[in-house]
């Protein structure tokens, strides 16, 4: 991708059916500006199909059909304050009618505290009811409640600012705006204010909850605290929304919806650097690096230090639960401004991640237990299972190599499948008979 000016190339993936690769890069543009650009190649021929901006970089993108995907755009409202787009992409883009969409809008989110949205995958709702493994249900009894269904009437919904609240943020503000009264707070504390204010009455709904089993996840990490990646979002997409038809700015939005609201949000007090979804789909696998117990984040551009410690969290998609316990054993170093995404992957049985360590790390999915500790000279930014051989992994690591290992079960059949040599005396006999 260097005639197209690519810097980098950082994430990929195949669609479904292998027939397609999305390719996720980051594109150098005039006066040295950066940004984030998805490339859709044909795996038959190995030609460019499409090009799609992608921003912030770090959104990836993933495959939403086998021929349609998603990217991200961001809009500066304020200083710490923005709009991030979600779009819906043709993958194969020469249509031959202007009448044609080839992109469509699939939500719009609002974003505070210098928060964006990143590393969006999706979850397919149709495999939950079959999984290869059914984890306990039901978090820790000393884990706190992390999952908060924006949708519903629980007592989550208190700690958002309701009508005698917003009543009082404007008359403090009209205040402001006539002079009768001094500011207490500061510019970013206002402006957060200031574009929640704004967004009651103009954010529309969350879609009712469907048993659907067509019905996808989009899944992200985003924030409401500062700009470090601390929450994740779900929202769900409907099947009618999963095609480019319609209009272009996307479908039911009334003049005075402005904003999407999530369906559901998990808060995992601390900084995201890595997510992966189970092969089923339905378990969701998150690793996280903590903030202190009982931080608050007085100035969003300031987040809580972070913990050289990973936590692996488990959450099950299906009941919106934390389950089992966070699975340990590797680091991180690089402070909050530093910190990098490192990927992680689910097998049947196995969960792998890199870390900054300069290891790879395998657990059982069944008992929680690490069962391998892999060795490179840098850190290690990926993992991944062959899908045909869950017992064969590949480590990805800033020391230039790519290592495959194999579990020693896997050794030992694979060398008893091999046919010993027959003597040559042997063979030279039995063609003389």
């Amino acid at each position: 991708m260097r005639p197209y000016n690519w810097s980098y190339t950082q994430f990929s993936q195949f669609n479904q059916d292998d027939s397609l690769l999305l390719a996720s890069g980051v594109f150098l543009g005039p006066h040295n500006s950066s940004s984030g650009e998805i490339a859709v190649i044909s795996l038959d021929t190995f030609a460019l199909l499409s090009r799609v901006r992608n921003k912030p970089y770090d959104v990836f993108g993933c495959w939403l059909t086998d021929t349609s995907l998603i990217s991200g755009n961001l809009h500066r409202i304020g200083d710490i304050t923005s709009c991030s787009v979600l779009w819906l992409n043709n993958a194969f883009q020469d249509v031959e009618s202007e009448n044609v969409n080839v992109v469509k809008r699939l939500f719009k989110i609002q974003n505070l505290n210098a928060s964006t949205i990143r590393t969006v995958m999706v979850a397919d709702c149709s495999r939950f009811d079959s999984p290869d493994l059914l984890l306990d249900a039901g978090a820790p009894d000393n884990a706190p409640g992390r999952v908060f269904d924006l949708g519903s009437d629980g007592e989550e919904e208190e700690a958002s600012p309701g009508p005698a609240g917003a009543k009082g943020l404007r008359r403090l503000l009209d205040g402001l705006l006539e002079g009768r009264a001094q500011p207490q707070l500061s510019e970013r504390m206002l402006e957060t204010k200031v574009a929640e204010l704004l967004a009651q009455g103009r954010t529309k709904p969350p879609e009712p909850s469907t048993a659907d089993a067509r019905n996808k996840l989009l899944i992200f990490t985003t924030g409401c605290l500062t700009y470090s990646p601390h929450q994740i979002g779900i929202k769900q997409i409907l099947p009618h929304q999963m095609t480019t038809a319609g209009p272009v700015l996307g479908e039911g939005r009334g003049s005075d919806a402005f904003f999407d609201a999530l369906d559901h949000v998990i808060d995992v007090h601390g900084h995201i650097i890595g997510m992966g979804l189970s092969p089923d789909n339905r378990y969701l696998y998150v690793n996280s690096r903590a903030w202190p117990s009982g931080s608050v984040v007085a100035d969003p551009m300031q987040p809580p230090p972070i913990a050289e410690e990973i936590d692996l969290l488990v959450f099950d998609l299906k009941t919106m639960r934390e389950v089992k316990r966070a699975l340990r054993a590797h680091r991180a170093y690089t402070p909050n401004d530093e910190c990098f995404f490192i990927f992680l992957d689910v097998s049947r049985d196995f969960v792998a991640s890199g870390a900054e360590d300069r290891h790879g790390y395998i657990w059982d999915r069944h008992y929680n237990i690490c069962l391998a500790k892999l060795r490179h000279q840098d850190v290690v930014n990926s993992v991944v299972f062959s899908p045909q051989e869950q017992e064969l992994l590949l480590t990805a690591s800033d020391d230039a190599t790519i290592k495959a290992w194999r579990s020693p079960r896997a050794v030992r059949v694979h060398q008893a499948r091999r046919p010993r040599p027959r003597p040559f005396f042997s063979w030279f006999a039995s063609q003389r008979r």
